[in-house]
């Protein structure tokens, strides 16, 4: 019996008969090598306060506001062209779009970041949610094994990956939270995933037409792929409650797009297209009031 698996001592006991109040038994029990119970502490020190929100630009308060990411930053360059970085192309064009619909008049305007630091897809997105931005940008620039690839795209969120998420918010939000002034902590949790899903469906239609109105208005300014409006289920773009899109500005594999990029004329003309179809999406939000 001194060969015994400890697993299989209960085993043996039923076998043998061996009853387990019985001295035998108790021996068996006893030929059981004590269980060791061990535990792991790690310190993972206090939650991070929340990234202090940047100026918003404009004075006149009664204004839409229009937040613009630069994507990448910090440690993540981003895709990587012949002599540019992403993260220093985008924060360039954010900061020329950023000046080109302050002259408008016609929006207010504030940057995720305005300089080369690293923010995570949820903060950038947060800021805006927590500005109560009317409208979300996030400017990239593409790449490709293929260097012909060039010409501007633009995602909004898909319709598959609103449902999904729709439910992760659900379950996520903060019952204090408000979406489209509802307030989520005086509904049921089925009502607030209703709510939820609701306005995210609402901020998804007003994203497509926005994306639509881009191609329409810039195509004069710079160049788009044969197909420019695409869905995806990036996080970046998954705000529940505001018109939010993706512009991968050009491809800065392709050396073409990216001299025009990086080139001051190229920034201003990528900024003169974007800001026409911002002046007309508010313009048409106004008339529906």
């Amino acid at each position: 019996m001194a060969i015994l698996v400890p697993a299989l001592l209960p085993l043996a006991v039923a076998l043998l008969g061996v009853p387990t109040g019985s001295p035998h038994g108790t021996a068996l029990a006893l030929a059981q090598p004590p269980r060791q119970h061990y535990s792991v502490s790690v310190d993972i020190g206090k939650p991070a306060p929340a990234i202090a929100l940047p100026p918003i630009e404009g004075d006149d308060k009664t204004l839409p506001l229009v937040v613009i990411d630069a994507g990448h930053g910090g440690h993540d360059p981003g895709a990587l062209g012949d002599k540019v970085e992403e993260k220093t192309l985008t924060l360039a064009l954010a900061k020329a779009l950023r000046d080109e619909l302050l002259a408008s008049g016609r929006v207010r305007v504030a940057l995720t970041r305005s300089d080369d630091r690293f923010l995570i897809l949820e903060e950038r997105f947060g800021i805006a949610r927590r500005l109560g931005a009317d409208l979300f940008l996030s400017i990239h620039a593409d790449a490709a094994g293929n260097p012909a690839a060039s010409g501007a795209t633009i995602y909004t969120l898909s319709e598959t990956a609103s449902d999904r998420e729709a439910a992760r918010l659900a379950a996520r939000e903060n019952r204090s939270d408000i979406i489209n002034g509802v307030d989520l902590g005086r509904q049921g949790g089925d009502v607030g995933a209703i709510l939820i899903d609701l306005s995210q469906r609402d901020a998804m239609r007003s994203s497509a037409d926005f994306a639509r109105l881009l191609v329409r208005e810039a195509h004069d300014d710079f160049a788009f792929r044969p197909t420019p409006h695409r869905l995806a289920g990036l996080i970046v773009l998954k705000a529940p409650d505001m018109p939010s899109a993706l512009i991968e500005a050009g491809y800065i594999s392709n050396a073409g797009d990216a001299s025009f990029l990086a080139s001051r004329e190229g920034q201003r003309r990528f900024a003169r297209g974007v800001r026409k179809a911002v002046v007309v999406h508010f313009a048409r939000l106004n008339a529906r009031r």
